[in-house]
Parts: structure tokens; sequence; C-alpha cells
């Protein structure tokens, strides 16, 4: 991206059966905003009879996760213990480090058709010296999470600081993470503290610091000061950030590392089956992908 210049980067699409997934980061034009080296909006869909979510365990080294929903419910279970289901307004955040394996599904009560799925997974690459760090999950309940409430403006600040509010979610590295709604004309400022930032439009249609974004885009935002988000109509955004990484990172499958010898073991090992199982969810996993 030339300095001073906006990037527009469009999402990838697939459908993975039940329902599609847009993949908006990693992207060829750029790898990461911050530490968040992926980003995809699942959904929104409405499941049939017979149809869920159900995300077999798989592992994850070197990152963390964050999940977000703005309809329906999942059920997490990790190789940590935990088991939580989330809803809209409620925040996971899953750190990998040396490795976890977790299960992602629809909870009983999603499954007898009609169930609404929609929402936002991301993850973040750890600093490089704590890519093995020790595993953990928290949740943060929807009542811990600050809002921003002000003409035509709704903003949960999940993550970071900024408006005066401070989120409670807890990370290893600047992160920055909101969810904003604006009335058509509405405006709002993105702090020019967050060094690397971007917004992807869930919904609508809005000019960020002078460029126009359109629904499913993410905009990469120049560094410099504060930032106008203003909505050219009713309008939905994710905005993330955070500091630079402190260098490249590969990632393969669901494994993140500054090292490829470290990702060639983590394969190894999966392939071996010496991951630890979940709990409650051990009768099957996804198998290592071939590529």
């Amino acid at each position: 991206m030339e300095p001073g210049r906006a990037m527009i980067l469009k999402p990838k699409e697939r459908d993975i059966g039940s329902f599609a997934v847009r993949r908006v980061l990693p992207a060829a034009e750029r790898r990461a905003v911050g530490p968040f080296v992926f980003f995809d909006q699942f959904g929104p869909t409405v499941f049939g009879a017979g149809d869920a979510m159900d995300v077999r365990p798989h592992p994850h080294i070197g990152l963390a996760t964050i999940t977000w929903l703005l309809e329906g419910a999942i059920e997490h279970r990790d190789s940590l213990g935990s088991h939580q289901v989330i809803r809209p307004g409620e925040v996971n955040w899953m750190t990998a480090g040396a490795g976890v394996v977790h299960s992602e599904r629809s909870p009983a009560s999603e499954r007898g058709g009609g169930a609404r799925l929609y929402g936002v997974q991301a993850w973040v690459a750890l600093p490089r010296e704590r890519e093995e760090t020790p595993p953990s999950f928290q949740h943060y309940p929807a009542d811990g999470i600050p809002w921003l409430r002000e003409a035509g403006v709704t903003a949960a600040l999940v993550v970071g600081e900024a408006w005066g509010l401070s989120s409670p979610v807890r990370t290893l590295m600047e992160t920055f993470y909101a969810d904003i709604a604006l009335d058509a004309g509405a405006a709002l400022a993105l702090p020019g503290a967050v060094e690397e930032r971007a917004v992807y439009l869930l919904s609508g249609s809005a000019m960020v610091g002078g460029a126009e974004v359109a629904a499913h885009e993410m905009l990469v935002i120049p560094p410099g000061g504060d930032v106008e988000i203003r909505a050219g109509a009713d309008s939905r955004l994710i905005a993330i950030g955070g500091a630079p990484l402190d260098g490249p990172r590969r990632i393969w499958w669901n494994f993140v590392s500054h090292d490829p010898a470290r990702i060639e073991q983590a394969k190894a090992d999966w392939r071996a089956g010496l991951f630890p199982k979940v709990p409650g969810d051990e009768a099957e996993f996804i198998p290592l992908p071939e590529r």
C-alpha cells in the first residue's frame, strides 16, 4: 500500500454446506492489519431442518481467536476443559499459544430448524516471544462489554480503548476491535492512537476518511490521526487494528508462527495424535489437510 493511500480488500467467498463464509484476511495485497492475520464473516444464514454448525475438533498454535456473534449461538469446547455457549454481545477469547484443540457447534437449542447464525471470527498472531505461551480461554459476558450510544451511533468496544471507554478483554498485544452501527448520515471518528486500522462493512455503505467502502469490503486506513466514518445508508461495520506485527508470520491451515519448523512440528504432532483431546467431543476430528 502506498503511504497515505487507503486500500480496499475484497473477500473470497465459499459455501461450506450450511452457510457462506467471506474471508478477507489474509489477502495477497495485505497479510495483516495490526496483529489480525485472519478475518472471516460467516452468515447471515437460517438453518433448515437437520442443518447446523458442526466444526469438529481441530488444533491451533501461535495465535488467539476472537468470536463475535450478531445472531445465533455457538457451543465452544476445548482441550483445556472449557465448555461455553456464546451469544450476541458476548466475547470468547481463546489463546492457543503452544497448542490447543477446540470444536465449535450449534447447541441443542439451535438444532430444530429455523435457527439463525451470523458473526465474525478473527485470529490475532501472538508476539514472537509469547507464541509458546500456555493456552487459555476467557469468556466475557455481554453486560461487561462497554457501549457507546449517541445520536445515530451505537458501538460496542469489544477490545481496546476508544471514545473514553475501555474493554475488559485482556490480550497479549495492543489490539482494537469494535462493532459499530450507524444510521444513514451519522458519523463516528476512529481514534488515531491505533497505529494500524481497517474497517470491514457488514452492510450498508460508508465513507471512511473520504474513501468509499461498500458492503463486504475491508478498507485498510493509512496511518495518521482520527478518521471519520460517515454512513451513506444505515450501516453495520467491524473496525479492527493495533500495533504492527513484530515481523512476518507464516500461516498453514490453523497454525501461525514466525518459524516454519514450528509449523512442521505442529503438523506432525496433529498427524500423530499428540495434541490433547477435547473433553465431551472426542469421537471425531478434522484430519490434517494434504496441502
